[in-house]
């Protein structure tokens, strides 16, 4: 049997309305919060509200985009003179992100880089971070749910994590109330990504018992949201996408993703495309090279046609089928294709050598070569 550990946010908050009761516990953490937003979260301003009415004093960051390092240590100049006693990050995957490494490195006495993975050390954080308490407004990356903050940095066109198992959220908010009417563009591209990341866990060469149970029961919940988003808002599509998400960031946690991620690490640093849209231009892709390498390991193949049947019961389509339903699903949404997103075609053999030392790439079910990256990407220009 497969050893793991588990890794959960310290308390999940689930449903509609749960936002409500989650702002009473947040005044629980201390008198002095410091609120991450995104600029359109009108909930955001609700918070503040409740905050400054129960007597605490909040300091406001507002994200303007994926967060890049020098956004990170401007934030970090500000908020370590008032001291918080805890972070509180309201929006998007981004937005959780840049939350959850101020909450770390706030209390931390060295420099931040030097924690960072590739373009610094990797170290453990020195301190334990803040309470940290996340409510995502997209279903998409699972961020309230997992123990690293990815930022982006400029200089290497490289986006790295930070990453300490003492990152997890102390509170994750998830009410899917707070993802309704999300515009279309984000609800593909972020629920792209949430599909994405309960089909890597599942597939990958970590998996274990727990997230095959999460993964079995999201990822058919997930394509079915995302046909029925696509075609018109739904209460109910919502629902399921917000829970598939919050199931996908435990999954990826406590189980590793694949090739897809390995990708969209060293894609989005360079091109500045968004990640949702990376992830979905690239699964189909990923998963038809991964199926055709894994066809001699009778267990990983018949995982991957347990996959091929829940897309394809989804799109309406057969089992054999799915792979390439998906893609042709996909540009019928109209989601850009890689060049489209400002991905250079004459960089095609240089990602495909970075993406191979990324750590996603690291739990794919297999080794992939340079030269069958290299054709997964030139199929999705």
């Amino acid at each position: 049997m497969m050893d793991f550990a588990l890794r959960f946010p310290g308390r999940i908050l689930f449903g509609r309305d749960e936002r409500h009761a989650g702002a009473e516990l947040i005044a629980r953490y201390g008198a002095r919060v410091a609120l991450v937003r995104g600029r359109s979260v009108g909930w955001a301003d609700t918070l503040e509200d409740t905050l400054r009415e129960a007597g605490r004093t909040v300091e406001v960051i507002v994200s303007r985009g994926e967060p890049s390092y020098p956004d990170l240590c401007d934030a970090l100049g500000r908020l370590r003179e008032m001291r918080p006693d805890c972070v509180v990050a309201v929006g998007g995957g981004a937005v959780l992100d840049l939350g959850k490494a101020l909450a770390a490195l706030i209390p931390a006495a060295s420099d931040p880089i030097v924690h960072f993975e590739l373009v610094g050390e990797g170290r453990p954080l020195s301190a334990p971070p803040l309470p940290f308490v996340a409510i995502p407004t997209t279903a998409g990356t699972g961020a309230e749910a997992t123990r690293n903050a990815v930022i982006q940095f400029p200089e290497h066109r490289r986006k790295v994590s930070l990453r300490d198992d003492r990152m997890m959220a102390s509170l994750a908010i998830v009410d899917p109330a707070l993802t309704d009417r999300c515009p279309r563009a984000v609800t593909l591209a972020s629920g792209l990504d949430a599909l994405t990341q309960v089909i890597e866990p599942y597939l990958c060469s970590r998996a274990n018992i727990l997230t095959d149970a999460l993964c079995r029961d999201a990822i058919p919940r997930a394509i079915h949201a995302l046909v029925q988003l696509m075609a018109r808002e739904s209460t109910d599509a919502r629902d399921d996408m917000a829970r598939a998400s919050l199931f996908g960031g435990v999954a990826l946690g406590n189980a590793g993703l694949g090739a897809v991620h390995g990708f969209a690490g060293v894609i989005g640093g360079r091109s500045g495309a968004a990640h949702g849209a990376i992830c979905g231009r690239l699964l189909p892709g990923v998963l038809q090279a991964n199926r055709a390498a894994v066809a001699g390991d009778s267990a990983m193949a018949a995982r991957f046609h347990e996959v091929a049947g829940w897309l394809g019961e989804g799109l309406a389509v057969a089992p054999a089928d799915a792979f390439t339903a998906l893609e042709r699903q996909i540009d019928e949404w109209g989601l850009p294709r890689l060049g489209a997103m400002g991905v250079e075609p004459d960089e095609i053999e240089k990602t495909a050598r970075l993406s191979r030392s990324s750590s996603s790439m690291a739990a794919n079910p297999v080794p992939l070569s340079e030269d069958v990256l290299s054709d997964i990407l030139r199929a999705a220009f």
